[in-house]
């Protein structure tokens, strides 16, 4: 298979199964559109039957393509009628011939061609664009040079669909990827965007800003609406933001929240951010000792609770909203699936695991998580109160360097810079080495595409 291939020429080929059989022809090539400058990613193609019906292949049953014809990895293919989505281009219709504009002369040039290619994790992108000038010449013909997606703007999401568009797409993502989708719109776009998302979704977007954007678009809101963000919000991403505002706004806002939700956060705001009393959630999984270990299942399948905290469920006497009666100890999800369903957690509880105080400092944390081999830990007081529970996810977010979610967009996808260490490419550097490895992993796939299933 070639390893970077012009679209046009793509055009009418013959689609053949393994067996040799024919299937039909190319008639399109469906990519995903980005919000940022990134490369959009190859979808599959649109193939024409004999019967003229138009289906959707994914790529991943693409194994060959030359100039004479596509060869399909498997002659099983969906017979559903093709439907473009909101988030979808075709190259050879839309892309090509549409006008855009160069990014370092501002020059006004059309797409003329397309290239894709294929990358190591065997996802085909569209990485080159053959491009020509609108200006007419009289005397010879416009010279088309090929540049790298990159050089121009005027295809991404946000240059080609309106705030109703990006929503329908943004339904479709993940919250972290919304969020550094969201930071390369346009700040009017970001309002008309964050004005349409309803409390709960926006509050999970704002815990993956960065704490700069969390304060301007935070700023954008009215009180009343800014407080019930707020109270959406897990307690330690709100006491966090909190923590980011002048004294007074912070305070007024709190006295708009309603009390069960601006109590918790009070709780955490009266820690040093850098402690672990300030980087706890105060929800974990509790139960008492007399819950069956089908229910502590019951409670960590739950798909609202992070996966990091659902690594573990802590057993206290009542009462088991923080702080708790008597902290007795936990039980590893691990330990869960091994037992009987009828069993008690009293039975299995692992007392002996050392616990966090809420004062310990992020180097203590640090240390805790790596000599334990944990992504949750314990914080309990002096009086065997359970507090909280630290999470791997909350002590990379203070280990990284200050601003490192507005680099995510970066070329290679890492962060650099920082004096307490970087990230490149994905890697942690120059951070404690016994953290090094941890945490959430961000897909570099777009949640927004079809994941090479067949068209739905």
């Amino acid at each position: 298979m070639a390893s970077r291939i012009f679209v046009a020429r793509m055009a009418g080929l013959a689609v053949f199964g393994p067996d040799g059989e024919r299937i039909g022809k190319v008639r399109d090539v469906v990519a995903t559109l980005r919000v940022d400058a990134t490369p959009p990613r190859v979808l599959g193609l649109v193939v024409e039957l004999s019967s003229r019906r138009r289906i959707f292949v994914p790529m991943l049953r693409v194994a060959d393509i030359d100039p004479a014809a596509v060869t399909l990895a498997s002659g099983s293919v969906s017979l559903r009628g093709f439907h473009q989505r909101p988030n979808e281009t075709l190259v050879l219709g839309q892309m090509l011939d549409a006008p855009v504009t160069m990014r370092d002369t501002g020059e006004e040039v059309v797409v003329v061609d397309a290239a894709i290619e294929p990358t190591r994790s065997r996802d085909w992108v569209v990485s080159r664009l053959a491009l020509r000038s609108r200006r007419l010449r009289l005397t010879r013909r416009t010279q088309v040079q090929v540049l790298p997606w990159s050089a121009v703007q005027g295809l991404t999401l946000s240059d080609r669909q309106g705030t109703e568009g990006l929503l329908a797409v943004f339904e479709t993502m993940r919250a972290a990827d919304v969020a550094a989708a969201l930071t390369e719109l346009p700040r009017k776009r970001q309002h008309e965007v964050i004005d349409n998302l309803d409390d709960e979704r926006l509050a999970d977007v704002f815990e993956e800003l960065s704490e700069s954007e969390q304060r301007t678009l935070l700023g954008h809101l009215e009180s009343e609406r800014a407080a019930d963000v707020l109270e959406a919000m897990s307690p330690d991403d709100a006491a966090d933001l909190l923590h980011e505002l002048p004294d007074e706004e912070a305070r007024r806002l709190l006295g708009l929240m309603e009390p069960e939700d601006s109590e918790p956060v009070r709780r955490l705001m009266s820690y040093s951010s850098d402690t672990a009393g300030g980087l706890m959630t105060p929800e974990p999984v509790i139960l008492r000792p007399d819950a069956t270990v089908a229910e502590a299942l019951a409670h960590i399948r739950n798909p609202d609770i992070p996966p990091a905290l659902a690594s573990m469920v802590f057993v206290c006497r009542p009462p088991s909203a923080t702080p708790t009666g008597r902290y007795l100890g936990c039980v590893h999800a691990q330990r869960l699936l091994r037992e009987a369903p009828f069993e008690l957690v009293a039975g299995v509880v692992d007392a002996e695991l050392a616990r966090l105080a809420p004062d310990a400092t992020l180097g203590e944390i640090t240390r805790y998580f790596a000599a334990y081999n944990l992504v949750a830990a314990p914080v309990v007081d002096g009086e065997d109160h359970l507090l909280g529970a630290v999470t791997v996810d909350d002590v990379l977010d203070h280990l990284l360097p200050v601003g490192w979610r507005d680099r995510m967009g970066e070329p290679g996808g890492g962060v650099e810079g920082g004096k307490d260490g970087a990230v490149v490419n994905g890697v942690l550097a120059a951070v404690p080495p016994e953290v090094r490895g941890a945490g959430r992993r961000g897909a570099d796939r777009d949640d927004a595409g079809r994941n090479g299933a067949d068209h739905a």
